[in-house]
Formats: structure tokens, C-alpha cells, sequence
């Protein structure tokens, strides 16, 4: 009997992704490539594990069987490697999904940690709405995704990563009423004088900005939505509207005095994030991984808090 790991992924690969060619993609080989890996896999072990139709495949009645048998080879192979006590020759693809506002605080902290352990590990990175990134993760194109809710489907892993909460900015070249340098708050109205600029149509914050000014009865509100959270940020500074974003994205314009925090009664919930993968089909390092990315947010919001 000639078995090999590489077969044993194939086989797995094609059942979650549903298609020989997704598997290739993730394996980063060809679609030959891995006809050739079952069929071997097939012909060594002496039955059939797949049916395949056009563009999709099925297990067999021995195939389920097998399959169970060839995640626990896998699964064994990471338990291997944790024993050693040497992640560093652990070889392979991570696919991590992540949001805007990761990319703008500690993503860089976290690539960093995630290098030195796993310096064999090669990230594809995928910035994208948090809506996108859970389609992503249930048909297994991510292993990982850092993202904030609210979550459509639940994952089997999830680590806390942290409450973002939103605050209403503007330049201050923008003229608002002098009460509201007292500290009165702002009105609907007084708000809405300008452009709301705010995070893509399909976003959640999009949707609760609109609806809170719609039931605030406001009339004429221009909401300008942007897929990037950043181009926000600079069309705030810039005196083109503005804007509800996480404290932590506006806070170096404040202390530059290119924005200043608004003081508006209403504010979209606070941002909530985590780590979340399919704990029964990933690797055990992704669940690893996912606790590196707790660590790092925690240390990131112990050094901004002050």
C-alpha cells in the first residue's frame, strides 16, 4: 500500500470545497494534479470514495467512512507537530480574512508574531466587509477570519477580539452651531447639514445610520458610502462631511487637530470582534492562531486605552 498525506488532502479538500478545481486552488496545484492524488489514494486502498459528476463530486458509502479515518491521519500529523515543540518547519497556505479596521491597528503587530512562529506558513490576505469574509469561511475559502459582527451563521471556533466603539467627527473648518461648543448636543438636523460619510451599502453601519435617520424623520439626509473606512477618514479631514468612525481610526486626526469628536446623541453600536474558523475541519494550528490573535488585540487595546 503506497499512501501519502498529500493524497489523504486532496481527498479531504475536494469533499469540503465540493470540487476538485476549488481543492487545487487551496492546495495551490492543478486540477490534474489532484485527480491524480484520489485516484492513486483510490487504487491503493482497493475501493471507490468518490462519484464524480460534472463540476461537483460525492462520497461513496466507503468514501464517508474514510473520510472521517483520513481527518484523523491529518489531525494526527498536527498533533505531531505540537509535540515537537517546533512549529517552525510546519509548512503550508493560510488563508486569513480580515477587516478594514484590523488592517488599520494591529494587523502589522500581528503578522509579525505569526511570522516568527510559523515563518514556513505563507498568508494570502483578503480585506474585505465582515459580511463577505463569513460567506467566505462557511464554503471554506478562508481558514480564518478576523472580523466584527453580527454574524449570520456561527462557527464551531470564535476568539474575543475586542469592542470598538464609534464616535462622530468632523474638520473643524466645518461650521456648526455655537451651543454645540458649550456642549450641547447636536441636533438631526444640524448634523445632517453636511454629507454623512460612512462605511459600504452592504455594511451594518451603513444600515444603522440609515435607519436611525430615518426614523429621526430627517429630511434630505446625503449619505456618502465608501467600501474603505479610511477614504472616510480623509474626506472628513478634507471638509467634505462627517463622519462616524471607531475612536481608534480618528484618534492621531484629533490630536492633530484635523478633526474634532462631535457631540451627537446617537451612535451606531460599538464594533465587536473576533476570531472565528471551523474548529472541526482546520488545521489545530488555526486555532493557534486564532489565540495569537487575541493576544495581540488585547495588547493593542492595553496600549490605547491609556
Amino acid at each position: 500500500m503506497n499512501l501519502n498525506l498529500k493524497q489523504l488532502e486532496a481527498f479531504v479538500w475536494a469533499i469540503d470545497l465540493g470540487s476538485f478545481s476549488k481543492a487545487a486552488a487551496r492546495l495551490n496545484t492543478t486540477q490534474p494534479n489532484i485527480s491524480v492524488r484520489i485516484r492513486s489514494l483510490e487504487n491503493a486502498l482497493g475501493v471507490q470514495i468518490l462519484e464524480r459528476d460534472a463540476g461537483s463530486v460525492r462520497l461513496t458509502a466507503r468514501g464517508k467512512t474514510l473520510l472521517a479515518h483520513s481527518r484523523d491521519v491529518l489531525n494526527a500529523v498536527e498533533s505531531l507537530y505540537a509535540a515537537s515543540d517546533d512549529e517552525s518547519q510546519r509548512q503550508g497556505t493560510l488563508r486569513l480574512g480580515v477587516t478594514e479596521l484590523i488592517v488599520h491597528t494591529w494587523l502589522q503587530d500581528f503578522l509579525k508574531v505569526l511570522n516568527e512562529k510559523y515563518p514556513n506558513i505563507q498568508v494570502e490576505l483578503t480585506v474585505d466587509l465582515s459580511a463577505n469574509l463569513s460567506r467566505e469561511l462557511s464554503e471554506r475559502g478562508l481558514d480564518i477570519a478576523l472580523q466584527n459582527g453580527p454574524f449570520d451563521n456561527v462557527m464551531s471556533g470564535e476568539r474575543d477580539l475586542g469592542t470598538y466603539p464609534l464616535i462622530w467627527v468632523a474638520s473643524p473648518q466645518l461650521i456648526f452651531p455655537k451651543t454645540t461648543l458649550k456642549g450641547k448636543a447636536l441636533t438631526a438636523m444640524a448634523l445632517t447639514k453636511y454629507p454623512i460619510l460612512t462605511h459600504a451599502r452592504e455594511s451594518e453601519l451603513f444600515k444603522a445610520i440609515s435607519a436611525h435617520f430615518t426614523s429621526e424623520k430627517t429630511n434630505d439626509v446625503n449619505l456618502v458610502p465608501s467600501s474603505n473606512l479610511a477614504a472616510c477618514l480623509f474626506m472628513a479631514k478634507n471638509k467634505m462631511g462627517v463622519a462616524t468612525l471607531p475612536r481608534t481610526m480618528a484618534a492621531d486626526a484629533i490630536q492633530n487637530n484635523e478633526l474634532f469628536e462631535l457631540n451627537y446623541a446617537w451612535t451606531p453600536d460599538s464594533l465587536t470582534f473576533k476570531a472565528r474558523y471551523d474548529e472541526n475541519k482546520s488545521p489545530g494550528y488555526v486555532s493557534a492562531i486564532a489565540d495569537i490573535a487575541r493576544s495581540v488585540s488585547t495588547q493593542y487595546e492595553a496600549s490605547t486605552s491609556g
